[in-house]
């Protein structure tokens, strides 16, 4: 009796549609997948490597490259969200798994090394700036407070209107 039924269900199965779904191709927004650098805005502050709980992030100030180790990722989204410069992004797809871990490495284009050089020029000349305005409002400062007229004390008046009448 029991090989009767599981012969109409196999004959039952081979014939009619499947009760499952094709999955599907793209995935939904808010997926995790791998993460993505835009090596243009990415400053190598190291931020993503210290937050990355797998430490899978490699950042070499030096060399002005990023690496990740991709199979060590567990696509927490740590970096992403604490990147200063939002130069990291998930992308859509997963990994492709492989045989082998590889690490990615990107290395910064000259354009955004000169950018980088840029900045901190700039920066270093505000700072020398207001450093000198410091420097100068506490040479003036000193000459200013000599020039004030010093406030009288109350207990000196009193001094001086008793003595006034003990003369007289």
């Amino acid at each position: 009796m029991s090989i009767v039924s599981f012969n109409t269900t196999v004959l039952h199965n081979l014939f009619s549609k499947p009760k499952t779904r094709k999955a599907e191709k793209e995935y939904p927004a808010g997926t995790r997948g791998h993460v993505e650098n835009d090596m243009d805005l990415c400053i190598l502050c190291g931020l993503c490597s210290i937050k990355c709980p797998t430490h899978a992030i490699t950042v070499d100030k030096a060399e002005k490259t990023w690496s990740i180790r991709p199979m060590s990722c567990i696509q927490c989204r740590c970096c992403v969200d604490n990147c200063p410069k939002k130069s990291l992004s998930m992308g859509l797809r997963f990994q492709e798994p492989g045989s082998e871990k590889i690490t990615k490495t990107f290395k910064q284009s000259e354009k955004a090394i000169a950018a980088q050089e840029a900045l901190m020029k700039a920066a270093k000349e505000r700072a020398a700036a207001a450093a000198a305005a410091k420097a100068a409002a506490a040479q003036a400062k000193p000459s200013d407070g000599a020039a004030t007229p010093a406030k009288a004390d109350p207990a000196d008046a009193r001094n001086k209107v008793e003595a006034k009448t003990d003369n007289k």
